[in-house]
């Protein structure tokens, strides 16, 4: 009950949350309420087993051998919804035999495996009694007596090979039983900090939530302040927002009409520079008349001189002579129209700043913002109070929630169940030594049996001297012998023992790790778990009738588990939203209703807004008729396009000089080389600034020409764009203002409705979050019972169960090797020297005695020789 009160609080800490709410509406900007206090929990529900690791995974291996058959989860679930015994003859129902049948099906693998093991349990006592007994009356090998065979030395080596190498198997298992059996150990003794790990997390569980509610709850002023701010700052957001809508066409209507302010500008200076260029221009081109005049005529008198008539002279002088009708000019700007007619009309025009009657109209416009906030003060005074209001029955509320009690009682409960697992660990650790020590001393038991093996296989093989015959080896050989025999009867008084324990464990261990920890591991146990009717045949969900006290809610172990381990908010886990409906409480919608009608209310009026008065109108009627189209630009054109001078003055003096060059050293040459300086001072110094005032007057002339055409339409889309805007200002204006303010209101209720979604998801994902639920369940099932018992005890049996198996074989070739090591009483005596080989009369080989061929003559051995 405590944990369910507990968990009615975590849903009463989110009762912001609503369940019917109106779709979002995506805000201008995300609200940043941080991050709910979260701390760190210390428990790692992982285990690495480490090295022992490769192991285990072994030992896994041969279980799906032994069992390869998938969880029944049916077979399961028929089983225990089935009530055997309850009524005599239950098990003679053809379902039960099927289910018994299923079972057994199941269980094949282990059953026929413990079958063999409590046959080696029962068989091999019984063996080791018949053959002590054997030997016991000389048969078996009891008899000290020798057969010789030529192939002695290989059957001696495989025996002894063959039982070093069970050894070498035997002592493989024994150290993967001792591993197994210390790392259990370890890991029992290492669980006491798990488990401390894991209060100490259920302890941070509990005693941060109270915390992390109030953070929920005092991250109402985050909204409340961004509200606030938001409200404060009604005319730039709301102001904006008008100002934006009629900026499509208000701005680019001012636009146009400043840019046409800046043209009638424009104009005024080119019609100023034509009226200056061309000035200049006749000016220019009359003193350069004359200038070139007076060269011609000096020129022609120097040509007149005498120097010209020598014969040197007479043809560069004639070409010169017939070349001074170039210099002459080549452009004619008296005959231009003037234009002082157009440049007093704009000048009328510019008498009118259109520029600042515009900008006049921008700033009328751009004062939208304080337009909206000087009328909404009132109504932003009121949805201030009504936030206070909605902060306050937060808090209030908050307040009423019984929190510090339940979790007081929550985590008096906790320590009580740390205390007795404190008591009792002890306890634990106790029995665990007990086991520690049965199992060594079982590891003791092979370990012994390997002791005799070894020091049996050590003193025979290096105390073995093949010249020595059966009834004269030596001590150390006999040891061997008596070790390996040692080994064989240890045994058979152990390994039925060890074969009890090892089918015990694998029965137990095995079906532990099939039905429990791998079904856990894929989560397959808890689906069995959560079979409707299963754990109670009145409850279709146990988990939910637990919790919640409504068997019908769908409310899974399964999906608990994953929510737990996901480190979602128990809120979201438990579905406690079925025990407590938070709207009932608190309902975040009831107020933002009230603040939309607030908002609602807001009515603001643009009338007075005015782009382009009639005076700006008129000024720019009156720019348009100017006359600056009727300007003759053909006649500016033809003028401009042509040179100032006929021909190049600069090239016409290089020319004059070069020809003086020709002529003969004197006067004349000089002379002609001072005109063509003339000339070229004539070109620097009048023709570059003509040229200027050409270029000038071109750029001048084709801008009005360009712009001319166009004045007349662009004035009057101008006036139209501007009368269109105004018209919208004053038609749409409360149209547009409906629209804004209840976008502005979204935004405002957008704020609240962050706060709402961001509560949900912090109950849902962080507010209690319930990992340690999670790890409390891992630590449990999957680290302690699987990894640290049943892996370890899976992989003991697994050890001393390959210790017992290959304990057969060491015998039968301790047996028969112990036959080569020990001193016999008797051996094989040859009377026919002949059928013996020459090489084996000369040393003995293959341990043949030689005393009969000195006399010594043994009827015994002669006739086992012949039965032989």
């Amino acid at each position: 009950m405590a944990v369910e009160l507990c968990l009615l609080l975590l849903l009463l800490c989110g009762s912001t949350v609503s369940e019917e709410q109106p779709l979002p509406k995506p805000p201008p900007g995300t609200l940043d309420f941080g991050f709910v206090p979260v701390k760190t929990y210390d428990t790692n529900a992982y285990h690495e087993p480490g090295p022992i690791g490769i192991l285990f995974r072994l030992v896994h291996s041969f279980l799906y051998l032994v069992q390869p058959n998938s969880f029944p989860q049916d077979l399961i679930k028929k089983l225990t919804q089935q009530k055997f015994g309850n009524v005599q003859g239950d098990y003679q129902k053809p379902e039960n035999v099927v289910l018994t049948l299923q079972a057994i099906y199941y269980e094949i693998g282990f059953i026929v495996s413990a079958a063999l093991g409590l046959l080696f349990v029962l068989l091999l006592p019984l063996v080791g009694l018949c053959f002590c007994m054997c030997r016991c009356c000389d048969n078996c090998g009891g008899e000290m007596h020798q057969r010789q065979k030529k192939n002695a030395d290989c059957r001696r080596g495989c025996f002894a090979t063959f039982l070093f190498v069970a050894s070498l198997i035997i002592s493989i298992g024994v150290l993967c039983a001792y591993a197994a059996n210390q790392h259990l150990t370890s890991q029992v003794r290492g669980a006491k900090n798990l488990v401390n790990s894991n209060f100490k997390d259920l302890r941070i569980f509990l005693n941060d939530t109270p915390g992390q509610i109030d953070y929920l709850v005092s991250q109402y002023n985050t909204t409340k302040n961004k509200a606030l701010s938001d409200l404060n700052n009604v005319g730039p957001l709301l102001g904006s927002r008008v100002q934006e809508r009629f900026a499509k066409e208000v701005r680019p209507a001012l636009d146009a009409a400043l840019t046409m302010a800046g043209a009638i500008r424009e104009t005024k200076e080119a019609l100023e520079n034509v009226s200056v260029s061309v000035e200049v221009l006749q000016e220019g081109t009359e003193r350069l008349h004359s200038n070139l005049t007076d060269v011609k005529i000096h020129l022609s008198n120097t040509l007149s001189d005498s120097a010209c008539s020598a014969a040197q002279a007479a043809s560069t002088c004639n070409i010169i002579r017939n070349s001074l009708n170039q210099l002459n000019i080549n452009a004619n700007f008296s005959g231009l129209p003037g234009v002082s007619i157009q440049l007093a009309k704009v000048n009328d025009v510019l008498k009118i700043d259109l520029s600042s009657l515009v900008q006049k109209g921008y700033a009328a416009f751009n004062d939208t913002p304080d337009l909206v906030l000087n009328q909404t003060r009132n109504i932003i005074s009121d949805i201030k109070n009504l936030l206070d209001f909605i902060g306050s029955n937060i808090t209030s509320f908050t307040k009423m929630l019984p929190v510090q009690k339940v979790l007081a009682d929550l985590t008096i409960y906790l320590a009580q169940s740390e205390a007795y697992v404190q008591d009792y660990f002890p306890v634990v650790e106790q029995y665990d030594f007990y086991r520690w020590l049965g199992c060594v001393i079982l590891c003791c038991m092979v370990i012994l049996i390997l002791l005799f093996y070894y020091l049996g296989l050590l003193c025979g093989t290096c105390g073995y001297d093949k010249h020595a015959s059966p009834t004269t080896r030596g001590c150390i050989s006999n040891t061997g012998g008596n070790f390996l025999m040692a080994g064989v009867g240890f045994s058979f008084l152990f390994s039925w023992v060890l074969m009890i324990i090892v089918v015990i464990t694998f029965v137990t261990g095995g079906n532990v790790q099939k039905l429990v920890c791998e079904p856990f591991e894929d989560r397959t146990l808890f689906k069995v778990l959560d079979t409707p009717y299963l754990l109670n045949r009145h409850w279709r969900s146990y988990l939910s009738a637990i919790v919640l006290k409504n068997p019908d809610i769908n409310l899974t172990f399964e999906k608990v588990y994953s929510d737990c381990k996901e480190n979602k908010g128990i809120y979201t886990t438990l579905h406690l939203e079925n025990l407590f409906n938070i709207n009932e409480f608190l309902n975040i919608s009831m107020y933002t209703e009230d603040v939309s009608l607030k908002i609602e209310h807001i009515n603001v009026n643009l009338s007075n807004i005015v782009l382009l008065d009639e005076i700006g109108k008129r000024n720019l009627l009156d720019f348009s008729s100017s006359g600056i189209d009727g300007i003759n630009f053909a006649a500016y054109l033809t003028e401009i396009n042509k040179s100032v001078t006929k021909v190049d003055l600069l090239s016409f003096a290089n020319d004059l000089e070069a020809r003086a060059d020709q002529l003969p050293k004197g006067a004349l040459e000089n002379a002609l080389k001072g005109h063509a300086n003339s000339i070229r001072m004539i070109h620097n110094q009048q023709v570059v600034p003509l040229e200027q005032a050409m270029s000038t007057l071109n750029q001048s002339i084709r801008l009005l020409q360009r712009t001319s055409s166009e004045f007349m339409v662009k004035v009057k889309n101008v006036i139209s764009a501007v009368d269109a805007a105004q018209l919208l200002i004053s038609n749409d204006a409360s149209l547009v203002i409906i629209q804004e303010t209840k976008k502005y209101m979204d935004m405002i209720i957008g704020y609240f409705e962050q706060y709402v979604e961001w509560v949900k998801e912090s109950i849902t994902m962080e507010v209690a979050a319930c990992k340690p639920i999670a790890n409390v369940i891992d630590t449990a099932v999957d680290i302690f019972l699987c990894s640290y018992v049943i892996d370890s005890v899976n992989t003991f049996w697994f050890g001393l169960g390959g210790c017992s198996i290959f304990l057969i074989p060491a015998i039968i070739c301790a047996v028969k090797l112990s036959k080569y090591y020990r001193r016999m009483d008797t051996e094989d005596v040859y009377d026919d020297v002949e059928t013996i080989p020459m090489k084996n009369m000369e040393n003995g080989n293959n341990g043949y005695h030689k005393e009969h061929l000195y006399g010594i003559h043994n009827p015994v051995m002669t006739s086992s020789v012949e039965q032989w």
